[in-house]
């Protein structure tokens, strides 16, 4: 659902007589988001997906076991990294038949991915659940806090997404999935740095990384 569209919605809810009709709007909304995610997913190609970059490059840093969570997932290709690298995955999306391709995918690899279908809200993530959290190609502010809370301490974030300083059409055009320059490293200042990349329209656009950032942080410590 377009992050806007949400934000009217919901400011709905504290008129009075809006507030008798805000679950079904709602409702409506997330269903029509549903139906179209599921119509782009059931006309992909039959071949499977390649991992995100940010993922393929630095899964060196993985830990040896834990939990981990593929948001908003898509077909699954991050996921299946993940199970692959010996972690207990789980891969939620709006999607059901994104999510329908990912289990046949992890059967024919004999991996086992917990998946979920469900629109992603701050009520989604819980505290202290996750080793690693890789998210890529998906951009909701109102969950950056939620997404960092859910990561467990010293657990490790992988996230790549759109920025705004693109050399072409790829990606979305609204600005609201876009990011700013450096504001994927913003989004988790305080943590360690273990990668970070943003060539953004510097240099000779025709090669490089370019259309996205990516990063991979770990959370502190807990003070002692």
């Amino acid at each position: 659902m377009d992050t806007l569209l949400r934000d009217v919605i919901r400011s709905l809810r504290n008129i009075h007589p809006a507030r008798l009709i805000y679950s079904n709007i709602l409702a409506t909304l997330n269903n029509l988001t549903k139906d179209k995610w599921d119509r782009n997913y059931k006309s992909c190609s039959s071949d499977f997906p390649s991992p995100a970059e940010v993922l393929v490059q630095n899964q060196h840093l993985l830990p040896d076991s834990g939990t981990a969570l593929d948001l908003a997932c898509g077909r699954g290709a991050n996921a299946i990294c993940l199970a692959e690298n010996g972690l207990a995955v789980s891969a939620w999306d709006i999607a059901a038949s994104a999510l329908e391709s990912l289990s046949k995918k992890a059967k024919q690899q004999n991996l086992t991915i917990n998946t979920e279908t469900t629109d992603i809200t701050n009520d989604s993530l819980v505290t202290n659940t996750f080793d690693v959290i890789v998210v890529s190609r998906f951009l909701d502010r109102a969950l950056i806090s939620s997404i960092k809370n859910a990561i467990k301490t010293d657990g490790l974030i992988f996230y790549q997404t759109f920025i705004r300083d693109k050399v072409d059409a790829t990606g979305p055009s609204n600005p609201d999935y876009l990011l700013d320059k450096n504001e994927l490293l913003g989004f988790f200042k305080g943590w360690q740095i273990h990668f970070y990349r943003e060539d953004g329209i510097t240099g000779d656009t025709a090669k490089g990384f370019r259309n996205q950032a990516m990063i991979v942080a770990q959370k502190p410590s807990l003070p002692l």
